[in-house]
């Protein structure tokens, strides 16, 4: 019993420390992307020029989480670590040139398919438009996608590869690589745009498109030289008959629907918000990239580690580390996420016009984005969970389990999006709403199958995290909300340098409070991430907490 505890101290002092790392570059990566909003905001705001632009590029971003990020990403990763443990580098290095050689060949017929069919597909999209969106806007709008299409080959390779980094415990290269993809958005997008249209036109969004290829190209690029020191050498391999590559294959058919559930249900959310008046695809689309800021920093760090672990955990059967890694993947996100939704939820409005409109709380783009910020908001903690939850099927191979429950999701997004915005004429807002609805009744389905189909899966563990945590969320959001009420609306005459100092000053204390509440408190997590803080910095390793306690 002793030494199982010692294991699983040192397993929560590994996590943390790998979640550390990640979330950083991960961090840098979401900020690069925040700022390529700003940049997009203030040039276009929620005007119909942003509207046609973040509608031609969710067409190649829903088929970056069908295709790459999400189905052949998780089924790759589940496949290929398996095979790193049951037989070696070798055979593993194979199985990786099969499938890339595959993907190259499958998705370039993806890009040229949906390059010829990108005019249907921009109808569809538009069958719910109001009279906003024209002849003009919708040429506009089908140019740009099919500027953009060859994107998805690009991120689906990059996917591989980051996969491929991840099963060796490679985590900080992968998690910088969209850095890169920002940079070449931001730089030569910009570049291209302003080059193309100095009035910044509808000329200039062809320039910003164009950006998004060289955005990812750098996020592919960047990623070789650490893929060849873990190993690997790139070759030619069409023996797609590989146990392996069919495996990947079995998997990925339902994963293209589970995995990317929420995507499509965002494209669904963009198709009624165009019924909502001008800016609403906007407003949804920059308030969701806000949303991803935490998920992208927890969420995802935590499910990149956990998945690999939950894999090696159930070669030949479900081991006795499944659940408890489990188990550390869902507190982490809890305990890092929570006091995220409760911020973006009590805090959109300032926030939104801090990083966006140059602190104008007053403006009409602030109050729509922020309106979507806060709904948003609601369901933050169980979409992050579904990060976590939903690899873990893969990995014991029940991928049939999230397959029903997303095609559940996606029936219920669509009336609920119906009853909201055609029956009770709500706004965009009332999309984000359904969003975050539908993230709650996603994960009670999957954690309650997942407890039936794993024994020793407790739900007191993420209980004990949860209540916790949320009276130490509890008193960060009176903070905040006597903040949003009382201290932000005296601003108004301040410069936007000091209102960011102001905001940042109230967000620091308001997470000051909640880790020290939570530590307090008694949950592990908090002491795990403090002691390995404290152990980093000189003078001060002393005082570090055992993780055990």
């Amino acid at each position: 019993m002793a030494e199982e505890l010692v294991s699983a101290a040192d397993e929560n002092r590994k996590a943390a420390k790998a979640t550390g790392k990640i979330g950083i570059a991960v961090m840098l990566s979401r900020i690069l992307g925040l700022i390529r909003d700003i940049f997009m905001v203030r040039l276009f705001g929620t005007s119909l020029l942003a509207d046609c632009f973040n509608l031609a590029f969710k067409i190649p971003n829903l088929l970056r989480d069908l295709f790459a990020e999400g189905a052949l990403s998780q089924a790759f990763v589940t496949t290929f670590s398996k095979r790193l443990k049951e037989e070696g580098e070798t055979s593993a290095w194979l199985l990786a040139n099969r499938v890339l050689s595959l993907a190259v060949v499958v998705m370039s017929g993806v890009t040229i398919v949906g390059v010829l069919l990108a005019p249907w597909i921009v109808d569809l999209i538009l069958s719910f438009a109001d009279q906003s969106f024209g002849p003009e806007q919708r040429e506009l709008i089908v140019l740009l996608a099919r500027i953009m299409y060859p994107f998805i080959l690009l991120v689906s390779i990059s996917a591989l590869v980051m996969g491929m980094l991840n099963a060796k415990q490679v985590f900080g290269m992968p998690a910088l690589a969209s850095c890169f993809f920002n940079l070449g958005c931001i730089i030569g997008g910009g570049s291209l745009g302003y080059w193309m249209d100095p009035q910044w036109g509808e000329k200039s969004l062809i320039g910003i498109s164009i950006g998004v290829l060289i955005g990812g190209m750098g996020q592919l690029v960047v990623q070789f030289p650490s893929l060849r020191r873990v190993g690997f050498r790139l070759q030619w391999d069409r023996l797609w008959s590989d146990s392996g590559v069919k495996k990947i294959i079995a998997l990925m058919g339902p994963a293209m629907i589970a995995a990317s559930a929420v995507q499509v249900n965002v494209m669904v959310n963009a198709m009624f918000a165009t019924s909502t008046g001008e800016g609403g695809v906007s407003a949804l689309n920059y308030a969701f990239r806000l949303m991803q800021l935490p998920i992208g920093m927890f969420g995802v760090a935590v499910a990149t580690i956990t998945l690999p672990a939950l894999s090696r955990a159930a070669v030949g059967g479900i081991g006795r580390e499944f659940s408890p890694t489990l188990a550390r993947g869902l507190n982490l996100v809890t305990i890092l996420v929570l006091p995220c939704a409760v911020g973006l939820s009590l805090l959109a409005t300032p926030l939104v016009a801090m990083i966006f409109k140059g602190g104008d709380m007053h403006h009409s783009s602030t109050s729509m984005i922020a309106g979507a910020l806060q709904c948003y908001g609601y369901g933050l903690v169980f979409y992050s969970w579904i990060k976590i939850v939903q690899p873990a099927f893969y990995a014991i191979d029940k991928r049939w389990v999230p397959m029903v429950i997303s095609f559940i999701a996606m029936g219920l997004n669509f009336s609920l999006n119906w009853y909201f915005v055609r029956v009770m004429q709500w706004g965009h807002e009332s999309l984000a709403l359904t969003t975050s609805l539908l993230a709650v009744v996603n994960f009670l389905l999957l954690y309650g199958m997942l407890h039936r189909l794993v024994g020793g899966l407790s739900i007191h563990s993420l209980w004990s995290t949860l209540w916790r945590c949320a009276i130490a969320a509890g008193w960060m959001g009176a903070l905040c909300w006597l903040a949003d009420e009382y201290l932000f609306v005296q601003l108004d005459g301040l410069s936007w340098v000091m209102r960011c100092l102001v905001l940042s000053a109230v967000i620091g204390v308001a997470a000051a409070l909640y880790f020290t509440a939570c530590y307090l408190l008694g949950v592990r997590e908090t002491r795990d991430c403090l002691g390995m803080v404290l152990r980093r910095v000189p003078g001060l390793k002393r005082f570090a907490p055992g993780a055990g306690k």
